[in-house]
C-alpha cells in the first residue's frame, strides 16, 4: 500500500469539510497546516449562534448585502484563521488548503496573517465568471506561494 501525500490528505479533508456548510450558494472547506500538522479547519457559513441559511431560508439562502453578497457568510478560510487565532495558535508560515481559491478580501487577510502558502482546488474566477482570480493575483504579487491542487482525491465522500 502506498502512503498518500499530505497535500492529498489535507485537500480531501477540505473537500469533506465543505459538506458541513449551510450555505445555499456554495460549499467551501479549508484546512490550515504547519509542518505536516493540522492547526485549524473551517467551512463557509454564518457565525456560530446565528442562522443556518439552508434551514432559515432554504429556497433563497440568506439575505444579500448591498453588493449582492451573502449578508451572514464567513468564508471557510476566514473561519479557519479565526478559530486558530481565537485559540492562540499562530498561523504565520502556515499552509492553507482550500476548495475554492480565495477572494480578494480573504487574500488580504491571508497575507496580513503571514500565511506563506495557499493550495486551492477550484478557481474562484471560474465560479464567479470573472476574468482572473484577483485574490490569487494579490497573493502572488506580494510573495505568497500559491498553487492549484494537482493531486488525486481518492478518499472524498462527495465532490461539491
Amino acid at each position: 500500500m502506498s502512503r498518500p501525500a499530505f497535500d492529498d490528505i489535507y485537500m480531501e479533508l477540505a473537500v469533506n469539510l465543505a459538506r458541513r456548510s449551510h450555505c445555499i450558494k456554495r460549499h467551501v472547506g479549508a484546512v490550515l497546516t504547519k509542518e505536516t500538522r493540522i492547526i485549524s479547519i473551517g467551512y463557509n457559513g454564518p457565525p456560530a449562534g446565528t442562522h443556518n441559511c439552508d434551514e432559515e431560508w432554504p429556497e433563497s439562502g440568506c439575505p444579500r448585502d448591498s453588493k449582492g453578497g451573502c449578508s451572514l457568510a464567513i468564508h471557510a478560510e476566514q473561519n479557519a484563521i479565526l478559530y486558530a487565532v481565537k485559540n492562540k495558535t499562530s498561523v504565520a508560515d502556515a499552509t492553507l488548503y482550500i476548495t475554492l481559491s480565495p477572494c480578494l478580501a480573504c487574500s488580504r487577510i491571508i497575507y496580513s496573517m503571514g500565511i506563506s502558502k495557499v493550495i486551492y482546488l477550484n478557481s474562484y474566477a471560474a465560479y464567479k465568471g470573472i476574468a482572473s482570480d484577483e485574490g490569487v493575483d494579490f497573493l502572488v504579487k506580494f510573495g505568497v506561494d500559491v498553487e492549484q491542487y494537482k493531486g488525486t482525491l481518492a478518499n472524498v465522500t462527495h465532490m461539491i
